[in-house]
């Protein structure tokens, strides 16, 4: 009988072994899977961060971006057929305005990273389902050896003028940050002088590029005298021996357009304690820190980053980001009746 009672026990023990190994063995599993992120972020810079997180956290990201053209909005495209079975863990745009209209259809999941914690709240989601980081300008970019800066608007309503549409380029906005910039437009000046705006830019021949650095070459191969973009775009131009420079218009309201890079866990996502992982490094201060130093010179939301890296905040618009999503498919709409026919 004890023999029996031996061997029954034997047996249990064994089971639960084999039980609990096969399932240590399939978290190890889970684990050593790759983080999916979708992401927008120019790809060079992108890369220097992605790239060095195995090393820096301990975490293998497999990362997918898309085309210069439809960046962004070809992945916000993606998250929406991809709701009901999501192949992403998280999403790292290079604007937010997409990223807050995802949040609330519900494609992202809130997750209050305490990373963000020292993020000011005009660039956290107050139910935690996105923060931001990264500042980029708008700016308008110039050749100084062809275009006096006495030539130059000063805000930007008036590249509608005559003078100013028919030399610019600008890239086609239904699409990334200039989408942003014209919805902000409509949100700030009413839909009539915006649209009045739209009028008078293809009025006037205005140049539509594929992207921002397409319109920047544009006024590098001087088919366009100015162009508007990210400053991102001009500091890269620089850095390759252009002769460019920048000036930030004003919106109407004593800044321009500020726009931060953004970050959220997709809802549903395969790998949620990778992809919280993820998260707590992309809105964390030293990765402020490398986009700063990386080519693109993001500008850092945190204040105290700013002073330790001894750089400024140009003047911003007040306007809020959720007006400008909020102005998003108005805008879009008379972009396509307007200037894309």
């Amino acid at each position: 009988m004890c023999n029996l009672r031996r061997m029954f026990a034997l047996l249990i023990v064994g089971l639960l072994s084999t039980v609990a190994g096969g399932c240590k063995q399939k978290e190890s599993g889970n684990k050593s899977e790759p983080v999916v992120l979708y992401t927008s972020i120019d790809e060079a810079f992108a890369r220097q961060i992605i790239d060095r997180l195995k090393e820096d956290v301990g975490l293998e990201v497999r990362m997918l971006t898309d085309a210069e053209a439809g960046k962004t909005t070809g992945l916000v495209k993606r998250l929406r057929a991809e709701a009901d079975n999501p192949r992403a863990d998280v999403f790292w745009s290079s604007e937010l305005f997409h990223t807050i209209l995802l949040a609330r259809e519900g494609i992202l999941e809130p997750y209050d990273s305490p990373a963000a914690a020292d993020i000011p709240s005009r660039y956290r989601d107050p139910e935690h389902r996105w923060a931001a980081v990264g500042l980029r300008g708008r700016v308008l970019a110039f050749d100084p050896n062809r275009v006096l800066p006495e030539e130059l608007p000063t805000h930007w309503e008036m590249l509608g003028e005559p003078r100013h549409a028919s030399r610019l380029s600008i890239a086609n906005p239904l699409f990334g940050t200039t989408g942003g910039h014209v919805a902000a437009m409509f949100a700030l000046w009413g839909e009539e002088r915006a649209r009045n705006f739209l009028t008078r830019l293809h009025q006037s021949d205005t140049r539509i590029a594929a992207g921002n650095s397409s319109a920047v070459r544009d006024v590098i191969a001087g088919r366009a005298a100015i162009c508007a973009t990210d400053t991102d775009d001009v500091w890269v131009a620089q850095r390759q021996g252009a002769s460019l420079d920048l000036r930030y218009l004003d919106m109407g309201d004593g800044g321009t357009l500020l726009i931060p890079t953004s970050v959220g866990i997709v809802a549903g996502c395969k790998h949620p304690g990778q992809a919280r992982k993820l998260v707590d490094f992309l809105v964390s201060a030293e990765l402020e820190r490398r986009l700063a130093r990386t080519d693109s010179r993001n500008i850092p939301v945190r204040p105290a980053l700013r002073a330790e890296l001894n750089l400024e905040l140009p003047p911003e618009t007040r306007v809020s980001f959720q007006e400008v999503a909020d102005h998003m498919p108005v805008a879009a709409q008379a972009v396509r009746e307007i200037v894309i026919r």
